[in-house]
């Protein structure tokens, strides 16, 4: 097992956990101190059958009560109606402030447990078991959680930190290839923002990965880890650096909103990526061989480029509402070179149209 702390300078905040089953899992809850507390496993209808009787046979004898919460798959359920069947099983349970919630999951699932976690009794405490690659690189780290409004992408939330996060990386044998692809997209954008090397390592293990060879997986999710834990140490609540990691998320978040959530995360932070990238060029920050370079990264993971059916206009209007506008303006994520990433808060709308178009 590989573990990595994130702290808060000289305070350790949670580890993450990387191994190959939930064989020393009970031992990281037993260092928790859930032995005597209630835990409450949050899963959804597909990954309920694979790993919930698992993890919830491992909990009892050590918690007092072990009790779960299952919903439907998929983003249609992340919304505040089903956040608030997850705050009435804890009240009918009687959970209290030392209690624990479990995310056993996707990334809808980690953002729907911990938003609960972190409003039910003003915050209780949580833990991560990301069962997607997408999970596992991004959104289980870092305490961001919340969910869907209407139509617009997370934007009721909180930040609250896990207590701890878990990855059996050999759930990943259980994905389709689209998910592991749409996961791709998020350790794409890591090497893109902070580390030219860890790019270029892997472009140069594309067989590998899509063949989900254990050590070759295990190496890249620790690395993606390192990259995402660090910048969440130094901004935990996203007042500068953090906004890094939304690189290719603005125009992402309004493809996905606009295509009603058909299309995966990742494959509309693909097409942001293209985006953002286009208008990095247009700037005159990367060249256009730079440019191309990333659409067959991207492309080697069978993630789109391009997509059809949308209004250019519609998907500059849909960044207009993005929950990360600063003073009005969009604030976009641009590179210099791959592994270079700044914030540009000065991007006019005709560069973002310019941008758009290079993914339409």
């Amino acid at each position: 097992m590989k573990t990595i702390e994130i702290r808060n300078g000289e305070k350790k905040i949670y580890d993450i956990c990387l191994d190959n089953s939930y064989g020393h899992l009970r031992e990281k809850l037993e260092e928790l101190g859930v032995s005597g507390r209630k835990v409450c496993i949050v899963t959804d209808s597909q990954v309920a059958p694979l790993y919930l009787k698992e993890i919830a046979n491992m909990c009892c004898g050590l918690a007092s009560k072990v009790t779960h919460f299952v919903f439907e798959a998929g983003e249609a359920s992340k919304n505040l109606t089903v956040i608030e069947k997850i705050y009435e099983k804890l009240i009918i349970e009687k959970f209290d402030r030392k209690d624990y919630i479990i995310a056993l999951g996707g990334g809808v699932t980690g953002d729907m447990a911990g938003y609960a976690a972190a409003t039910y009794l003003r915050g209780i405490d949580f833990i991560q078991l990301p069962t997607t690659l997408l999970s596992q690189v991004d959104s289980s780290i870092g305490g961001k959680t919340g969910v869907d409004f209407q139509q617009y992408k997370n934007m009721v939330g909180a930040f609250h930190q896990p207590a701890l996060v878990y990855m059996n990386l050999n759930t990943l044998k259980t994905l389709d290839d689209r998910q592991v692809c749409a996961g791709m997209a998020e350790v794409i954008k890591h090497g893109l923002i902070k580390n030219r090397d860890y790019y270029e390592w892997i472009k140069a293990h594309a067989a590998m990965i899509l063949e989900r060879d254990y050590d070759t997986l295990e190496h890249m999710i620790y690395e993606s880890c390192l990259i995402k834990g660090g910048v969440v140490e130094r901004d935990p609540k996203e007042q500068g650096e953090r906004a890094l990691l939304n690189f290719g998320h603005t125009v992402g978040h309004s493809v996905e909103k606009l295509k009603d959530f058909e299309w995966l995360h990742g494959e509309c932070v693909s097409l942001g990526m293209v985006a953002a990238a286009a208008i990095s060029m247009h700037k005159g920050l990367i060249s256009q061989e730079v440019c191309q370079n990333i659409k067959e990264a991207l492309k080697a993971f069978h993630l789109p480029i391009r997509v059809d059916g949308l209004n250019p206009e519609d998907i500059l209007a849909a960044t207009k509402s993005d929950k990360k506008m600063d003073g009005g303006k969009v604030k976009f994520i641009l590179l210099e070179s791959p592994g270079n990433a700044f914030i540009d808060r000065e991007v006019a709308d005709n560069e973002i149209l310019e941008g758009i178009g290079a993914c339409l």
